[in-house]
């Protein structure tokens, strides 16, 4: 079995995760069964795909249109009849473990030999649950997030004696609802990004059970001063305290006492109207920066760079995917084990045996594999090595290929950040510009991981974690771009704001979909686009339409933008793949050293004087003249053909 014979996906649960997984995959072309207990649920979940798909069609965001989605998908409340002519049954429903090993029985009896069975738990015992079947090599773990149409991430688990064929036929499914999968090897409880995730609230809470906190205080401290997207106590209130408290409990681990308090008070966060914050009559999550002051982030960030460390010395997964599991699946700034390198694994270490040695506590001991590593002198990105190999640098936010026709495709791959440019993804993308070899490359083409954003800018809370310097030194990421020495192409699909439209505006050509959306907001917090973002757009569109985008910070159209002069064209999603291969294709294949004097005459004569421009211009052509691709662009000219210039 593998997911090219996956046709028909019977999805058991029609709550939020239930009609969500049959939701992507009905999107992704299957022909999908939801099925519950009675049959207003189902009808509650098919309403719910209906309307959903009705505002991805508003925003763009289908292939196709809603109802011919929607076609494929029905409904049942017969279990048997739902799973009969399945190829891969998803289980979702509540997540309690022996109501989940009685679905599965059944399933076991009613679904085809061949068929796939996943459980879409976030904690409980994938190798329990399929100990319910006769054919628990076909059972794993499909953990997808919520909701699951916008969550990019899915967790692939593996069983104690699911077979190997059955993992690659998850993960290729998962890829083929395009969406990321990562492995869990081994079927530990919470998986890997729960159990990397919970640390950062129960240190927290510890912390204020023990009056070296406050809750204001901690959340300040862990988003103004660590980026992360909310404190540990309001991420407990919008998650539910109660989802927190059964998850340590369930495995028989320490729970904070204030954490136990709000659940026997019932105030499990906003879903109860109160929980560490007041949101029914109080003013809700309300800290501010100056609250940050005194909190330990480190305490807290240990705890979690341990769990990760403990995951990958026990095989449960590599630093690659617990990074990618806690960007997609807990929106982190960056992953923990890049997070632990760039803190000093030695810091770390040193961290949790001082508090281990105050305490007694056990959450403090180092992990075996986190002590192994300091021991080995591996202590991080300083050192050289650490979780990952700095002797060659990897790249965690761009990835890029290329390809047979010199073709360099880069990719902004911040998905849970709508690709905006953090410190690390702004040095990458440099790094890239100036190790390649120039020489095996004939264009570049930028584009966004996703397809919701090209960029959506600078990531905001970098703005308050790095120095005002590491800042200013990504205007030389704009430069790079604009002085590379071969024709570069901005892909844009989605949101292109602030940074991004920056890199946009530093190619030399702007390709958009007609669902794209441009925009300088920089001015809505208090500073101007940087990057030279003042400088080209001004120079594309003139003073006064600068001055009108830049001042009023306004967002603005794809059509719009052409309309302007700042994109060459703005073409329908379903034709602009072919659009862009035609600007590329023309690309790849010119005269690489025309090119590349065309180019530089053109950025050179737009600041010098028309004199100076010339006299630019007229050395550029005459040695032209004097190259190989120009002959070849004669005699094939001469000969109808076309031109295979080399670069000589």
């Amino acid at each position: 079995m593998n997911a090219d014979t996956i046709q028909t996906v019977a999805v058991l649960g029609a709550g939020s995760m239930g009609h969500g997984i049959a939701e992507v995959s009905a999107m992704a072309g299957y022909e999908v069964v939801l099925r519950d207990v009675d049959e207003d649920l189902v009808q509650d979940g098919f309403d719910s795909i209906e309307w959903s798909l009705g505002k991805l069609a508003e925003q763009g965001g289908l292939d196709e249109d809603p109802e011919t989605v929607l076609s494929r998908v029905t409904t049942a409340v017969d279990l048997a009849a739902a799973v009969a002519d399945a190829d891969l049954v998803v289980e979702a429903v509540p997540e309690r473990l022996d109501l989940k090993r009685e679905v599965f029985a059944e399933v076991d009896d009613h679904a085809p030999d061949h068929a796939l069975l996943a459980t879409n738990t976030s904690s409980l015992s994938v190798t329990e649950i399929a100990a319910a079947t006769d054919r628990p090599g076909q059972v794993l773990g499909l953990h997808f997030f919520n909701p699951p149409v916008r969550m990019a991430l899915v967790e692939v688990i593996s069983g104690a004696e699911t077979a190997a064929e059955t993992v690659e036929a998850g993960l290729d499914f998962v890829a083929s609802l395009d969406k990321t999968p990562i492995h869990v090897r081994k079927d530990v409880h919470g998986f890997v990004v729960n159990t990397v995730l919970v640390p950062f609230m129960d240190e927290a809470g510890f912390m204020l059970d023990a009056g070296e906190a406050t809750v204001q205080g901690a959340d300040a401290a862990m988003t103004y001063r660590r980026g992360y997207p909310m404190g540990p106590f309001e991420l407990d209130d919008f998650g539910g305290i109660d989802i927190h408290y059964h998850f340590r409990a369930e495995a028989d681990q320490p729970v904070p006492a204030c954490v136990a308090e709000k659940v026997e008070a019932d105030e499990l966060g906003r879903k109860s109207g109160r929980g560490f914050y007041d949101y029914a009559d109080g003013p809700g999550v309300d800290y501010a920066p100056a609250d940050a002051e005194g909190f330990d982030t480190l305490r807290v960030e240990a705890r979690m760079v341990n769990e990760a460390a403990r995951l990958v010395g026990e095989g449960v997964a590599s630093p690659d995917d617990i990074d990618l599991g806690l960007r997609l699946g807990g929106r982190f700034p960056e992953g923990v084990c890049r997070r632990g390198d760039k803190l000093g694994l030695d810091v770390v270490v040193e961290t949790l045996r001082r508090l281990h040695d105050e305490t007694g506590e056990a959450r403090y001991e180092p992990s075996a594999h986190l002590a192994e590593l300091v021991e080995a002198g591996h202590t991080g990105e300083a050192a050289g090595r650490g979780f990952y190999d700095y002797a060659d640098p990897p790249y965690f936010y761009v990835q890029h290929e290329l390809d047979d026709d010199g073709v360099l495709r880069v990719t902004f791959d911040r998905q849970e950040r709508l690709n905006a440019f953090n410190d690390d993804m702004f040095a990458e993308v440099h790094r890239l510009l100036s190790t390649v070899d120039v020489d095996a490359v004939s264009c570049v083409v930028f584009e966004g991981a996703g397809d919701r954003a090209f960029s959506a800018g600078a990531d905001l809370t970098a703005f308050t974690t790095v120095r005002p310097t590491d800042l200013m030194d990504s205007d030389d990421v704009f430069q790079a771009v604009h002085e590379f020495d071969r024709p570069t192409v901005a892909k844009i699909d989605g949101y292109c704001l602030g940074g991004g439209f920056e890199i946009a505006l530093a190619c030399d050509f702007r390709l958009a979909t007609e669902r794209s959306t441009f925009g300088t907001p920089e001015i809505d917090l208090g500073i101007i686009p940087g990057g030279g973002g003042t400088q080209r757009l001004v120079r594309l569109v003139g003073e006064m339409r600068a001055k009108e985008l830049v001042f009023r910070g306004q967002q603005f159209s794809a059509e719009q933008a052409a309309e302007w002069g700042i994109v060459n064209r703005a073409v329908p999603v379903d034709a602009f793949d072919d659009v862009v291969a035609e600007y590329v294709d023309d690309l790849a294949n010119g005269p690489p050293i025309a090119l590349k004097l065309a180019k530089r005459a053109i950025h050179d004569g737009a600041d010098a004087s028309l004199e100076a421009g010339l006299e630019y211009e007229s050395k550029a052509f005459g040695l032209l003249m004097a190259t190989e691709d120009m002959l070849e662009g004669v005699r094939a000219f001469r000969e109808d053909r076309e031109p295979a210039f080399e670069g000589r």
